[in-house]
Formats: C-alpha cells, structure tokens, sequence
C-alpha cells in the first residue's frame, strides 16, 4: 500500500450478498469518503480469477470481511481475505448476521478476532485506514 486509495474492499460469501447490500448501503449513507469495490464473481478455481482478485484486494486501503457460517464453504472469500493477510493490509472482520458461527473457522480467519457489526467498528477502522 504505497498510496492512500481511499478504497476499501468488502470481502463475502456469495450466499451473503444481501448482506453485503446492506453494508453497502450503511456506508454510503454515512458518506465515509471511501469508495467500496469487491469480487462479485468468485471463481476461485481459475488462476486468472485469483490474479485479478490479489491485484484488486491489494490496491485497496484496507478490508471489510462479513464473517457468518457460510465463510466454511466460500473459496471465494478465504481467498480475499488471505490475499490482505499476506498483502500485510488492514482487515476488519465483521460478524455478519446473528446466526452462531461455527466453533472452528478456517483459515485464513481462524482465530482472529471477529468484531459485531456496529457503525462505531467501521469507523474507528475506516478513521484508522
């Protein structure tokens, strides 16, 4: 990250896309200043998906993960989210809905600290980027 983007990408399984179009809207209501890019498409099988994906996950400031059960399944997002890890960029792991997550998460999230979804979170983290 070598300049400020004011990019943020958002990181979800594609089963959780409303929830995704929620965080959306909750952001660009509260006018951040930031613009929200994310990977609508999840091929994660493809090499070229996973390029692509990188280059666009590191071009941002910093990363909004929504976290809920579906995460086990979504190849998709743990690969986003291990792009930012490895990118050393800031993540902001957001407990995505109130449904129990799975009693183990699996990697890249793991053991990380998931935050409940609240406006003060995000804005301390998007104050931070």
């Amino acid at each position: 990250m070598a300049t400020k983007t004011n990019k943020v990408f958002v990181s979800f399984a594609l089963r959780d896309i409303k929830l995704r179009d929620q965080l959306l809207e909750q952001l660009n209501k509260e006018e951040t200043g930031f613009s929200f890019v994310d990977m609508p498409v999840k091929q994660s099988w493809e090499p070229a998906w996973k390029e692509e994906c990188r280059d666009k996950v590191t071009g941002c400031d910093g990363v909004i993960a929504l976290i809920t059960k579906n995460v086990v399944r979504a190849d998709g997002q743990l690969w986003e989210i291990r792009c930012a890890y490895e990118g050393r960029m800031p993540v902001l792991l957001l407990h995505g809905d109130a449904e129990k997550l799975p009693s183990k998460l699996p990697d890249p999230v793991g053991d990380r600290e998931i935050d409940a979804w609240s406006w003060p979170t995000i804005s301390a983290f998007l104050n931070r980027l």
